[in-house]
């Protein structure tokens, strides 16, 4: 087994260690905020632009496929500008991506909408890329999913509110709205729906001028380098095995493989959860808000991870008890209906919380100077965010929609399962 270099820390690193990960926190909350928008959007646009469920769900397919396309290209722009320069980057990206995004939807102009989506995930792609590899590899990566798991909390807590914002500030009486689409001749729906998809132009035009400004505080902020090369190095030479770089870590790239099946998992529950409730008839002014039930359950699975790991459980084990855990909450699911069966889809909230503290630094461990292409590969593997839920909107036009959920679900906690017992230790004895 390998084992990562350290030095005790003096007080004022420690000082320093902790305004670092303030810092980072406050970045996590934006990635929060804005990523779990993504699920009430999807019920905003299938009224703003009257699309039928397969369509809206291009929200979700638009996000996730800019980390597929865009994290190698951030791992090179993290190369050359460092990791405080890059977040700036990132931040600033994401405040153009806000901007169109609210523009196009008062548009009523769906492609140009996914477009704004798609830049908003480029910034948050090149962000990622950089923070979870700067949290992990901060302090020991051994202890790496308590912090993750801090930096989860403030996620998920942005998380929380963000559906419960939306749902205040744009889509209040969005069932009565909808019920009046249907009975309007077409002049009177498009004067609503013109009126219903201008409302998100101001949220969305002050997100943007937010992010700008969190984006020039970053670039002069204390935030440290690190270097990867001697923060996440094993004592052997990196160069020992020859000039197969990145391929001669198989634990990598199946680390990148569960953060596919982990997000997409995570998304599902998160953001599929109001189609799912809606396919049992459930009203929209309901399923608006069930994103914050799954979020408010991680916020309660980040807590229980805080305290269990590293002082009762190593993060592998916890994990393996995570994805049994979600196995069991699916099975729920399928089994039960209506309020009940969306009450165990929220829960797998609380499974999903610890996933992905655990998983980042087990895949990352060891890379050395691989470490932001090692990032930017698990960073792709958040495509499944994009490849599942499509999959499962797309299943359930045909087929039993619960018994599709149970189908898509369970072999991504069942591959988890398998990572957490034998796949984190690939190639590393």
């Amino acid at each position: 087994m390998s084992t990562l270099t350290s030095a005790a820390p003096s007080t004022t690193t420690v000082r320093s260690q902790f305004g670092s990960i303030a810092i980072i926190g406050a970045l996590f909350f934006i990635f929060g905020f804005v990523t779990w928008l993504n699920g009430p959007l999807i019920t905003f646009a299938q009224l703003a632009f009257e699309l039928d469920e397969v369509n809206a769900f291009l929200i979700l397919t638009a996000f996730f496929l800019s980390y597929f396309f865009l994290a190698i290209p951030s791992s090179w722009i993290l190369k050359r500008t460092g990791m405080k320069k890059g977040l700036a980057l990132g931040l600033f990206t994401m405040a153009v991506g806000a901007a169109l995004f609210g523009e196009f939807c008062t548009q009523r102009w769906y492609p140009g909408a996914l477009g704004g989506l798609f830049v908003i995930g480029g910034g948050l792609a090149l962000l990622q890329t950089a923070s979870n590899p700067y949290i992990s590899i901060l302090g020991p990566i051994e202890s790496a999913a308590q912090r993750i798991a801090v930096m989860g909390i403030c996620n998920k807590i942005a998380g929380f509110l963000a559906p419960i914002a939306i749902g205040m500030l744009v889509m209040q009486g969005i069932g009565e709205l909808s019920a009046q689409v249907a009975a309007a001749d077409a002049a009177t729906r498009d004067r609503l729906l013109d009126a219903f998809a201008a409302k998100i132009h101001a949220p969305y035009l002050v997100m943007a001028g937010l992010l700008a400004l969190l984006a020039i505080g970053v670039l002069f902020s204390p935030l440290p380098e690190i270097d990867p090369k001697t923060a996440n190095a094993t004592t052997a030479s990196d160069d020992a095995a020859g000039d197969r770089g990145i391929l001669r870590f198989p634990h990598l790239w199946l680390g990148a493989l569960c953060i596919f099946a982990y997000v997409g998992a995570e998304v599902m529950a998160g953001d599929a959860i109001g189609a799912y409730g809606k396919a049992f008839g459930l009203p929209l002014d309901h399923t608006k808000f069930f994103t914050s039930f799954t979020l408010g359950a991680m916020l309660l699975g980040y807590v229980a991870g805080l305290v269990a790991i590293p002082r009762l459980v190593s993060q592998q084990v916890y994990l393996t008890w995570s994805a049994l855990l979600g196995v069991l909450l699916v099975t729920g699911a399928f089994l039960t209906e209506g309020y009940v069966s969306v009450g165990f889809v929220a829960a797998l909230g609380f499974a999903n919380a610890m996933m992905w503290p655990a998983i980042f630094p087990l895949a990352i461990q060891g890379l050395g100077r691989h470490t932001e292409l090692g990032s930017a590969l698990l960073v792709m593997g958040i495509v499944g965010g994009a490849i599942i839920p499509r999959l499962f909107a797309g299943l359930k036009q045909d087929h039993d929609f619960q018994l599709v959920f149970l189908l898509l679900m369970v072999p991504c906690y069942l591959y988890i399962l398998f990572f957490a017992m034998r796949g984190h230790r690939a190639g590393r004895g």
